[in-house]
């Protein structure tokens, strides 16, 4: 597969630009009843994020692509089915390929819209 199922990009679940942290990607998420949250992104072209630092553990597995986490002055770099975890309190950005999707699942709630 080359994209998410369609089911899992309908428009009510669409992140708004203003709540993503690099610029031309596509996000979706979903929202667990205890308030943790799971985000699924597209990027279109090649970027990097902006440092970030979450009251709540961040998990992320890499679908497609290449997606570089670094935190502790550390990359780590993720293809697919790789993953990595990132403790809540850590500053961490990033850097990704274009064509990469990946899937964040958050301990708490990193989209508020």
């Amino acid at each position: 597969m080359h994209d998410f199922p369609e089911f899992m990009k309908r428009k009510p679940n669409h992140i708004n630009a203003d709540q993503q942290n690099t610029i031309d990607i596509d996000g979706y998420y979903f929202e667990g009843k205890d308030g943790s949250q799971m985000a699924f992104w597209t990027y279109y072209s090649d970027r990097e994020s902006k440092e970030q630092i979450h009251e709540f553990d961040e998990y992320t597995i890499c679908v497609e692509g290449e997606y570089i986490e670094i935190f502790d002055g550390v990359e780590h770099v993720l293809h697919a089915g790789d993953e990595v975890f990132v403790p809540k309190g850590t500053a961490h950005h990033g850097r990704v390929k274009a064509g990469t999707r990946t899937i964040h699942c958050f301990g708490g709630r990193r989209i508020n819209q």
